[in-house]
Parts: structure tokens; C-alpha cells; sequence
């Protein structure tokens, strides 16, 4: 297996599938020694959904209450 001019390496498919490795999957590398071990991240702090969450906060581009999106969605008129 080599590194890419990228730095890039691919993670054979049976490890991914062991580990639960999906695409974007955050990951840690640690050194010890003269090896690297990867890791998944502590999912906690990393959770997709978290992710997602930071990513779109403050880029609603309508002014709305929360009360009134929540009517929107509950269809109350």
C-alpha cells in the first residue's frame, strides 16, 4: 500500500466494514513510536449530527419565530 501524492491512503474494505468506517466518519490518528494507530473519534463529540448542526447554524436566510416555524410544520393556521 502507498501514500498518495495527496497524503492519502485507501483503508482496505474489510477493515471499514470490521470498524463501521463509513464515509465521513471522523477519525483520530495517534503516534506511538514509530506506528500510527487510526481510530474512530469519540462519537460523542463527533457525531454526524453534531457535525450537521455546526455546520448549519446561522444560515437560515428566513427571520422566523420557532413557534412559528413549528405552526408551519404542524400545519396550524
Amino acid at each position: 500500500m502507498r501514500i498518495t501524492s495527496k497524503g492519502q491512503v485507501t483503508i482496505p474494505i474489510e477493515i471499514r466494514e470490521e470498524l463501521g468506517l463509513l464515509p465521513h466518519t471522523e477519525v483520530v490518528f495517534e503516534v506511538e513510536g514509530d506506528a500510527v494507530r487510526l481510530r474512530k473519534a469519540d462519537e460523542q463529540s463527533n457525531g454526524r449530527g453534531e457535525r450537521l448542526v455546526r455546520r448549519l447554524r446561522g444560515t437560515a436566510d428566513v427571520e422566523m419565530t420557532t413557534d412559528e416555524i413549528l405552526a408551519l410544520t404542524r400545519g396550524d393556521e
